[in-house]
């Protein structure tokens, strides 16, 4: 084959291969004589088929399979000879072929390589790590959700009619222009009074009811609501009241800990005090490598392939078209799609340009992932579905690609820690609510 590079701008390089003819022609005779020493025709002996007649036969799709090979062999080759580092697979175009004619084979070959850069000297780089000390009011407070979740109720002790707080037990049934639909009918419902549960004002409508009450409540579903067909519509309820309760809060106590698997709770609390200082660990740890990976931009300035950025992109705007259908875009909702396409394409620069000087300091440091490491990624996957287990292991066990999918991140988290553990952390106290607020939140207060 002859290879000629053709241009070498920026990331990009281009090259023409020309395959003659005749070698085309020569592994298309190799290839045809292989099938012929097994293939079974009728009126031919095995290993005795005429060439003239496995060409008629197989010429076609053999052709195909010989240019295909052909091919990429020849950017296997352009990668060797020239020594480049492709970010993506390249772009392939023929310029000349015709089987007719047997003519040579001519075709393009474009693409992006990996930019050369060297990783900033990281000694200047200090990071401030938020840290929240877990005290014994963030335990109650926890306590106080978890016995929120498990109030009861009773009947009402005095005659009065129902307010914020309680519980009636109703019988619904819900249309919307004047035409019922699946899954607006209900009865003996229990449903806590500002609870919001219930769409709108659904709610509200009940309060000041008795036992034995009909009342009609006029609701509309939001914009966003999961169920399209009913998103904006405006409903009707007929709704009447079978029951008012009030609500029982949970006594706080060893046997209330008891009923929730504790010998008591004091261990009741151990574990929420654990499961806080868990929790905070996890968050700590984000806002530092997001204040790491801030500087990494800062300090990392160079062109990145843009094939890998539009990759980047198209996955970051088809999350956010999803977010709009959906009605949860915030503030970008109210953004025009050129500003919010400039905005995003910006994103898919940095986080290409970070993902690949992470990959330089990784590789400087041959730093790696184990398969135990996958294996541990696999099973924290597993324990994000509880009920799904078996579900998610299985389809981890079958589809070894989905296994690798999870070395990226795991070696990104690696690399992360690694620079951590290289650069001046201060750890700086914070409140609770300092630490799980967003960063972007806390630029714009």
């Amino acid at each position: 084959m002859n290879i000629t590079e053709t241009s070498a701008e920026g990331l990009r390089r281009e090259y023409t291969v020309v395959i003659p003819a005749a070698d085309l022609a020569g592994r298309v005779d190799a290839q045809l004589k292989e099938i012929g020493k097994t293939v079974r025709m009728p009126g031919f002996r095995p290993g005795k088929v005429p060439m003239s007649v496995l060409k008629q036969r197989y010429g076609q799709s053999v052709m195909g399979e010989v240019l295909d090979k052909a091919m990429s062999d020849s950017a296997a080759k352009v990668v060797e000879q020239h020594s480049l580092r492709p970010a993506l697979q390249p772009k392939v175009e023929i310029v000349k072929f015709e089987v007719e004619s047997e003519s040579d084979l001519e075709f393009k070959l474009a693409y992006e390589v990996l930019p050369e850069f060297e990783p900033a000297d990281l000694g200047g780089v200090a990071i401030e790590k938020p840290v929240v000390e877990i005290t014994d009011a963030q335990v109650d407070e926890a306590l106080g959700r978890i016995a929120a979740g498990r109030k009861t109720s009773a009947p009402l002790t005095e005659d009065r009619p129902s307010a914020k707080g309680d519980i009636v037990v109703i019988d619904f049934d819900g249309s919307v222009d004047g035409e019922k639909r699946p899954g607006m009918k209900g009865e003996g419902h229990e449903l806590e009074l500002g609870s919001g549960s219930f769409i709108d004002t659904f709610e509200e409508q009940l309060e000041g009811t008795r036992a034995g009450d009909h009342r009609t409540v006029n609701v509309t579903f939001p914009e966003g609501y999961h169920a399209a067909e009913l998103a904006g519509k405006a409903a009707v309820f007929e709704v009447d009241v079978k029951e008012v309760k009030q609500a029982v809060e949970a006594t706080i106590d060893d046997e209330f800990a008891k009923g929730l698997g504790f010998d008591d709770l004091a261990a009741l609390k151990t574990v929420i005090r654990d499961r806080l200082g868990g929790d905070y660990t996890v968050m700590s740890r984000l806002r530092a490598k997001r204040a790491l990976l801030d500087q990494l931009a800062e300090l990392h300035s160079f062109e990145v392939p843009q094939g890998m950025v539009d990759i980047e992109f198209d996955q970051i705007w088809k999350r956010l078209q999803d977010e709009l259908k959906a009605g949860d875009a915030g503030e970008d909702a109210g953004k025009d799609e050129e500003e919010l396409r400039k905005e995003y394409r910006d994103i898919a620069i940095r986080r290409v340009r970070l993902g690949l000087v992470l990959s330089e300091i990784g590789q400087k440091n041959n730093i790696t992932v184990a398969r135990e490491e996958l294996n541990q990624a696999v099973l924290a996957e597993v324990r994000r579905y509880p009920g799904q287990e078996r579900e998610v292991f299985d389809f981890f066990k079958n589809n070894p690609q989905a296994v690798e999918s999870l070395r990226a991140p795991v070696f990104e988290d690696k690399v992360v820690d690694f620079i951590l553990g290289q650069v001046k952390v201060t750890e700086k106290p914070v409140s609770a609510e300092e630490l799980m607020q967003d960063p972007d939140e806390e630029e714009a207060a």
